[in-house]
Parts: C-alpha cells; sequence; structure tokens
C-alpha cells in the first residue's frame, strides 16, 4: 500500500458549537482543542473540525465530500439520527444501512451499518 487515509477534516464556522456537537455524537471529549483545528480521535482515525475563517481561508460548503460512519448496529444508528436534520433518509443500499444527516456548521454527514442477516 502506497497510502493511508487515517484523518479528515471538515469546516466549522463555529468552533465551540461543533465540538460540543461532535462530544454528543462521538459520545467523548474533544482530544485536541485550538481555534483554529480541533481533532476527536475516533478508533484510531482523526476527525478534524478547522475554524477556516480565523486563517481567512474560504471555503464553498456543499455535499461534494462526504464523511461516512460506520456504526456497529443499527439500533444505535437510530438512535445518533434522532432530532438530527436528515438530508437523505435511511435506506437499504446493497448489505447495508445508510442515511445521512446535516451536523451543526451545515455539512453533511453519512452513516451506516450492515443489514442483519
Amino acid at each position: 500500500m502506497f497510502c493511508k487515509i487515517d484523518s479528515l477534516y471538515i469546516c466549522v464556522n463555529d468552533m465551540e458549537r461543533a465540538i460540543k456537537f461532535y462530544e454528543e455524537f462521538f459520545e467523548q471529549e474533544v482530544s485536541e482543542k485550538g481555534d483554529v483545528g480541533s481533532c476527536f480521535e475516533v478508533d484510531g482515525f482523526r476527525f478534524n473540525l478547522f475554524a477556516y475563517k480565523v486563517v481567512n481561508e474560504k471555503h464553498i460548503f456543499g455535499s461534494n465530500c462526504l464523511p461516512s460512519l460506520h456504526f456497529d448496529t443499527l439500533e444505535k444508528m437510530k438512535e445518533k439520527l434522532e432530532g438530527k436534520e436528515i438530508c437523505f433518509p435511511l435506506m437499504q443500499i446493497g448489505k447495508n444501512w445508510v442515511a445521512e444527516f446535516v451536523d451543526s456548521e451545515g455539512n453533511h454527514i453519512e452513516v451506516y451499518t450492515a443489514v442483519s442477516q
């Protein structure tokens, strides 16, 4: 293998609001907290938040990059979707249950879990 993907970052407008949202979602405290960047260590993967306005970087928000988060069970996934703005309803696609929600900053986030046999 010539490379390994072990992190991603999403742009946020309000770092404190985004940290609060993801601390609740991941059920853990932020691993590293900063004014420009913060990070959650999730099962060996770095899920980063980037306050792009602090460094005057321009970004266009949309659904062209979609972080995808795996859940062990459909029940836990449904629990995490409760109260979230759903932008792609829960449906079976192949061997997975898939849905998308909108986070506190307007980012689309996909969640999925395997269909039970």
